[in-house]
């Protein structure tokens, strides 16, 4: 007769019918007996064998069937039968965020389609208890956890300390977050991680300790200052592999805990949650300098707001005011003092996370501070993640690159700001925008690209103007509807005043970035585009650069191809009017043309010399400067002599 005994066996499991045992079994240990007759297969007794071994050490190591549903039935165990009830039945429950309960209030299951309310009856006082009774005990931050699951319970005390509300967070490990960052990792670089609450940060700093721990066998210690990153309990979560973590006994003393770690531990990474005070930042600047890699995340939207943040502008090197000389100053073309970096940043790359399946990476965190710093839009990579897989998008964004170090770059001439224009967009006395009109709701959102303003008190102006789905913000000129900018800093770089130029942008200055002079600048560039201003102007510049274009292909045509190589050339298309000034043009050249084609498709073909054209002779007639079409071509701002901008000409042969 086969028997094996099992101790504290606390999950029902089913089994096959069983032969009535000779006595009875005692409370803590139970015996269970097969007849002869009753043989199982083998296949059936080992995996049974293996489920009991499982559950009864279940308090030693997890077993690979304890997923991430079981997690989450610890976490509903916290409420009532009747709302575990409701909740399960949700076609979204598996995607849960959290559970609010507050005393009197209906309950509520947040999931990504909305808030669910679970029972009718209003929370009270022992429902309340209930719940926290099944937790670890709240700390100084009010923050307490399910032993070895990553679940966050905050409670919300009265003035007498008493929890009269409770916000119980889902937490998860999910392999393969942190897939876009791989490369990153690899190469050991110091990653800093911006967004804001809720994005899944920690999510991403989990998966990279174990990634850096079991891939790449490295000595990981992670500071985890609430136990979100390791979870509730003295034994770690299984999510963080093989990394080691120590846990913070109060957040106030979450930098010296820092420095222990380097100090006691010997560790290669060190990653850590949530820096926000100036010691956290101090202490992991130290530890930059000591060669450990750092990956740690801080709150906010952009790296903006870090350099704006007088406790946190360590983390990317410090800032501190410079007064330059006269000479420096004129040579650089800005004011006498200005914002520089103080030092090597702490992190080598920034990470701002836009959602869960896109990332703004910046690979020189360095040049993105001084980018920012000096009026420059910063060169940024956005990772977009198309598969559950590795399988990633990467689009280069530099969101306006000034470098005039690129050959290719077109040159334009410096566009100032004219009196008539600022006092067209000053925004002193604009009209109310009316919020009822819901004449844009079916149209395309603007694109705004903003210059010398936080982008988050921009997000802020639109938000109280509740105009989200009207109004996005790009990080690229060139797909911008309008140019949102502060004013004092738009005078003093005319690249992107000429860029604005180039691409027919209206534009659009505060005199202050207060939130007041942001929303009227809103409200001016939302009545401008319903009013079909920015149509207008656009129509208009686009009939005088098809002019300039049309011209200067037909001089590019004479001058590289029909006299030098004794062509003839075809033009594209274009208007009889349009072709009547190429007619002109070409003219003063003592060139022939002839018109082939027929409407939409007529061009003009530009005839070389017959007889009249030395070859060995150079060719020296030049058009006089009292031209008609040369004063036309020098009112555009071509005041040097130099060829104009030919971006939108076609390709012609050398």
């Amino acid at each position: 007769m086969l028997s094996f005994s099992l101790l504290q066996i606390s999950h029902h499991v089913p089994l096959p019918p069983l032969t009535k045992p000779p006595h009875h079994s005692s409370p803590l240990s139970k015996t269970l007996h097969f007849s002869p007759k009753q043989r199982l297969p083998r296949q059936f007794l080992s995996k049974t064998l293996r489920r009991f071994l499982s559950i009864s050490n279940s308090s030693v190591s997890p077993s690979p069937e304890d997923g991430f549903e079981v997690e989450l039935g610890r976490l509903l165990a916290l409420l009532p039968r009747e709302m575990r009830r409701r909740v399960s039945e949700h076609p979204e429950h598996l995607y849960l965020v959290e559970v609010v309960m507050d005393l009197g209030r209906k309950p509520l299951a947040r999931f990504p389609s909305g808030d669910f309310v679970l029972s009718d009856c209003p929370i009270t006082l022992q429902d309340l208890q209930h719940a926290t009774s099944q937790v670890g005990d709240f700390a100084i931050d009010n923050r307490a956890g399910i032993s070895r699951t990553l679940h966050r319970i905050s409670a919300i005390r009265n003035r007498k300390g008493q929890i009269i509300g409770l916000t119980c967070r889902v937490g998860r490990a999910i392999q393969g977050s942190a897939s876009l960052l791989r490369d990153l990792v690899q190469d050991g670089a110091s990653l800093l991680f911006i967004g804001p609450p809720g994005v899944g940060k920690t999510t991403i700093i989990r998966e990279i300790a174990r990634m850096l721990a079991n891939d790449y066998k490295k000595r990981v210690m992670i500071v985890d200052t609430s136990n979100e990153i390791g979870g509730d309990g003295d034994i770690p979560h299984p999510g963080i592999g093989n990394a080691r973590r120590m846990q913070v006994p109060d957040s106030d003393m979450q930098h010296k805990v820092l420095i222990e770690a380097v100090e006691n531990h010997m560790p290669q990474v060190i990653v850590i949650d949530e820096i926000g005070t100036k010691l956290e930042a101090m202490a992991a600047s130290t530890i930059a300098q000591r060669g450990i890699q750092l990956v740690a995340t801080a709150h906010g939207l952009t790296i903006e707001n870090l350099i704006m943040n007088p406790s946190l502008d360590m983390l990317v090197g410090g800032i501190q005011s410079v007064t330059l000389g006269d000479e420096e100053a004129n040579r650089r073309g800005v004011q006498k003092t200005v914002l520089e970096r103080k030092g090597p940043s702490t992190f080598s790359c920034g990470v701002e996370i836009i959602s869960k399946t896109e990332l703004r990476v910046h690979h020189s965190l360095e040049a993105t501070v001084d980018a920012i710093l000096s009026g420059r839009s910063p060169y940024a990579e956005v990772c977009k993640m198309i598969s559950p897989g590795v399988k990633k998008e990467v689009e280069s964004e530099p969101a306006f690159q000034t470098s005039a170090e690129k050959k290719d770059e077109v040159l334009v001439d410096d566009f100032h700001l004219t009196d008539e224009r600022i006092s067209h967009n000053e925004l002193t006395s604009e009209p109310p925008l009316d919020m009822g009109d819901n004449s844009l709701e079916h149209e395309a959102p603007l694109c705004l690209y903003v210059y010398g303003i936080l982008e988050a008190s921009v997000i802020q102006g639109i938000n109280q103007l509740k105009m989200d789905a009207a109004v996005q913000l790009t990080d690229n000129i060139s797909d911008a509807d309008a140019l949102l900018a502060l004013q004092s800093k738009l005078k003093k770089n005319a690249k992107i005043q000429a860029a604005a130029k180039s691409h027919d942008i209206p534009i659009y200055v505060t005199k202050t970035s207060s939130l007041e002079q942001i929303t009227k600048a809103i409200r001016a560039l939302m009545n401008g585009h319903a009013n079909g201003l920015k149509g207008s102007r656009t129509e208009e510049n686009t009939k005088l650069s098809e002019k300039i274009d049309a011209l200067e292909e037909a001089r590019i045509a004479v001058m590289q191809v029909v006299i030098p190589k004794g062509e003839p050339v075809e033009l594209l298309p274009r208007s009889s009017h349009i072709m009547s000034l190429q007619i002109d043009f070409i003219q003063k050249y003592q060139l022939e043309t002839e018109r082939i084609g027929t409407e939409p498709e007529a061009r003009l073909r530009i005839l070389p010399y017959q007889t009249r054209f030395d070859a060995n002779s150079k060719f020296i007639e030049t058009v006089g400067t009292d031209s008609g079409v040369d004063n036309f071509l020098s009112a555009t701002g071509d005041t040097n002599g130099s060829p104009l901008s030919t971006d939108r000409l076609p390709l012609l042969p050398d």
